[in-house]
């Protein structure tokens, strides 16, 4: 059976508010995503509602009720005939919907789909009492998890991918952490400098702000009226207090002001410890934050655009996923980059640009030396560290982000990859159409 080749026509997103104490607090994000998607058909009227054959949604802290997430296609006007499904593989969710979407356009069994994404870290995380999100490393659940030789003999299948060893007393300590733990660890098994992580964040923000100045999330990011949440002394979000009504149009964690001098200011991210014994490293400076917000993307076979007569930004040549040890999750887009570039036929010297999720500094820098892609080419209008990741959407905006840089640079191969908590990455490959 020949393959059909399965392309990105155009995204679009919201900006990316705090999560928990942030411009979407006062604001039903399933309207925020009903918004982002009737933007998306808009932009694209030759595209019919009734040619959506499926409406993928990636979510990963279900917002408490997944068939009200199913309904956001409903609300943004698609007829009852589009079907829709959710995904959560975590951090990767919404890149998950557009690999399946693509993949169902690649064997002809549909031609046209959304692959969206959505997320609120805030009032909607799920109580402590169930364990979720986290898992604590001094917690109840350690003994459950404990580590056995058949796990240790895992190592050799994933050392393969890294220059340097994973230290004994990384492997010794529990599988399942808290992101930043993890993050502490690849500081260890890379001897990371506190110095070159926060100059990294220092740079996301930088060209963030140059991108935003320049204009170029223009034709990315939907200006959103919203209630502007009203805020008691403890940062809480006050409900029975109505706030105006405002434009909030830019990602509200970018911080023009940020530098090394404020950034070397801050702790350590609070519980973290080194298992090797060794400073630890990771801050809130050199972390991504926590936010809310949604994405979409259309994506379609070619040979349907061509049909319509559209120009789609790029073509999916490339798609990976892969496992590493929990412990150094933050590791896993180099497995999965490598699995991405031999679907596509290609090296890691032939990509040209990169969207490469900032979940922390600690976890790109050495995932790029690993990967052999210089810094240049990466994250060259911001990254998360200031842009944000609500975790089921920024699979989707990284897909965007890089295909439309690809044009504006008219450059020819992309790259979107990020990191999965409990030890995964994900990472698809993008051509720039003609």
């Amino acid at each position: 059976m020949e393959l059909k080749n399965a392309v990105i026509v155009d995204g679009v997103r919201s900006p990316f508010s705090w999560g928990g104490r942030g411009m979407f607090e006062a604001t039903r994000l399933d309207e925020v995503g009903a918004k982002i998607v009737k933007v998306l058909m808009e932009r694209n009227p030759k595209v019919k509602g009734t040619m959506i054959e499926d409406f993928g949604i990636g979510n990963v802290r279900g917002d408490r009720d997944l068939a009200l997430l199913s309904a956001i296609s409903r609300m943004a006007d698609l007829p009852a005939e589009v079907p829709s499904f959710c995904t959560n593989r975590q951090c990767g969710s919404s890149m998950e919907t557009m690999m399946r979407i693509a993949m169902s356009i690649m064997v002809g069994a549909t031609d046209c789909g959304i692959a969206f994404g959505i997320e609120r870290l805030g009032r909607s995380m799920l109580p402590p009492e169930t364990g979720l999100p986290h898992t604590r490393i001094n917690g109840p659940n350690m003994k459950m998890y404990e580590q056995n030789q058949e796990q240790r003999n895992m190592v050799e299948n994933h050392a393969r991918y890294f220059s340097v060893p994973i230290p004994d007393e990384v492997l010794d300590s529990p599988p399942l952490q808290p992101m930043p733990q993890t993050a502490q660890n690849v500081v260890d098994m890379y001897s990371l400098t506190r110095e070159e992580m926060d100059r990294f964040a220092v740079d996301s923000h930088m060209k963030l702000l140059a991108a935003y100045e320049a204009g170029r999330y223009k034709d990315e990011v939907i200006p959103m009226e919203v209630e502007k949440p009203v805020f008691n002394d403890n940062k809480e979000w006050v409900p029975e207090e109505t706030g105006p009504m405002v434009t909030f149009d830019r990602d509200e964690c970018l911080r023009p002001t940020c530098n090394l001098e404020s950034l070397s200011k801050l702790g350590p991210i609070k519980g973290l410890v080194s298992f090797c014994g060794n400073e630890v490293k990771v801050t809130a400076g050199n972390s991504c934050p926590t936010n809310s917000g949604a994405a979409a993307l259309l994506v379609m076979s070619e040979e349907k655009a061509i049909k319509l007569g559209l120009e789609p930004l790029a073509r999916i040549i490339g798609m990976g996923v892969a496992g590493v040890k929990g412990q150094i999750m933050g590791l896993g887009p180099i497995p999965a980059t490598y699995k991405a570039l031999k679907h596509a036929g290609l090296t890691a010297d032939q990509i040209d640009r990169v969207e490469f999720n900032e979940a922390f500094a600690a976890q790109v820098i050495p995932s790029l030396r690993e990967l052999g892609i210089p810094g240049e080419k990466v994250n060259v209008n911001g990254g998360s560290l200031g842009i944000g990741h609500p975790m089921g959407a920024t699979g989707a905006r990284l897909l965007m982000t890089v295909a439309k840089e690809l044009r504006r640079s008219g450059t020819r191969y992309g790259l979107a990859t990020q990191c999965i908590g409990a030890g995964q990455g994900i990472s698809t490959v993008l051509e720039r159409m003609d």
